[in-house]
């Protein structure tokens, strides 16, 4: 999952747990036998909100990882700028097959079996992808350690900053 899902997810989950909190105190407890009784629509709307946010937070990871990978190859390629990629899962957060709407510029060393890496939003190595066909808009693309063990990058270079996509 992206930080920025991360940190809006946190957010989500505290401004909840608030909520909760908030009602719970406007609800003036009352003690019971020694136990605290809470309203049934309180301890309801906690346990829905316990089966809910989970789901919620794989869809979101789902559509923000393909968006993210698609950005990710001309962030990490110059000559991958103004291909428009578009992706989808293999393998949640590790595998994505990728296709450019519009195929690079000739004579950029992109043909098949060229790798390239990939660039997320804080800019720094994040994974890479193979050309699969002759016009290299076909991709297989990797990320974290993935990329690594595909001889896309190397361990080294997963993880540096890139202040802009690469050349050449």
């Amino acid at each position: 999952m992206t930080s920025d899902t991360s940190g809006r997810l946190a957010a989500l989950g505290s401004e909840l747990e608030r909520a909760i909190a908030a009602q719970l105190m406007r609800e003036a407890p009352r003690r019971s036998r020694g136990r605290l009784r809470v309203s049934r629509r309180v301890a309801w709307s906690a346990a829905a909100l316990a089966l809910l946010i989970p789901g919620a937070a794989i869809a979101a990871t789902e559509l923000l990882s393909t968006q993210a990978v698609a950005q990710s190859l001309p962030a990490g390629t110059k000559a991958l700028i103004g291909t428009d990629p578009t992706c989808i899962v293999v393998t949640a957060g590790v595998e994505y097959h990728c296709t450019l709407a519009t195929a690079p510029p000739a004579g950029q060393g992109l043909i098949q079996g060229a790798v390239e890496p990939t660039v997320d939003a804080t800019k720094h190595v994040n994974g890479g992808c193979r050309a699969l066909d002759v016009a290299a808009t076909s991709w297989e693309c990797y990320i974290g350690q993935a990329a690594v063990s595909q001889n896309i990058i190397s361990e080294g270079f997963l993880g540096q900053y890139a202040p802009g996509p690469g050349v050449g």
